[in-house]
């Protein structure tokens, strides 16, 4: 397998969720043509597959997907964890880039990053 195989997914100034009170994260965009295929995805693929390797995990992705704005105190309630449990499933995901947090007073909004899910898709696809 070639390290030159590249995906058709570019990250790009739209990489963020586009949701009412989500700023794209500047600092995770993208413009070059990531492999597919080669050592640097397959850690990358086995970095995301750690993170959704929990059903917490997988609920709190479904549930930001689902919504149309960035969720800030809605995820505890929607989840039979306790806050400092869903605090660190979204440190979890936010580490591995797939959701994205942004500060809004005393709280932390979170909101699902659709490139990075295209991207682990297109990692898994390519198995």
């Amino acid at each position: 397998m070639s390290d030159q195989k590249t995906s058709a997914t570019q990250g790009s100034a739209e990489e963020h969720c586009g949701l009412a009170g989500c700023v794209p994260d500047e600092a995770r965009v993208r413009r070059t043509p990531r492999p597919i295929e080669g050592r640097a995805a397959e850690k990358e693929l086995a970095a995301l597959a750690k993170a959704v390797g929990h059903p917490a995990r997988i609920r709190i992705l479904g549930l930001l997907a689902r919504r149309t704005t960035c969720v800030c105190g809605d995820l505890v309630d929607a989840m039979p964890l306790a806050q400092s449990t869903v605090s660190q499933h979204l440190k979890v995901l936010k580490a591995a880039g797939l959701v994205q947090g942004t500060i809004d007073g005393a709280r932390v909004c979170y909101c699902i990053r659709p490139g990075a899910l295209r991207r682990l898709k297109v990692l898994v696809a390519a198995l």
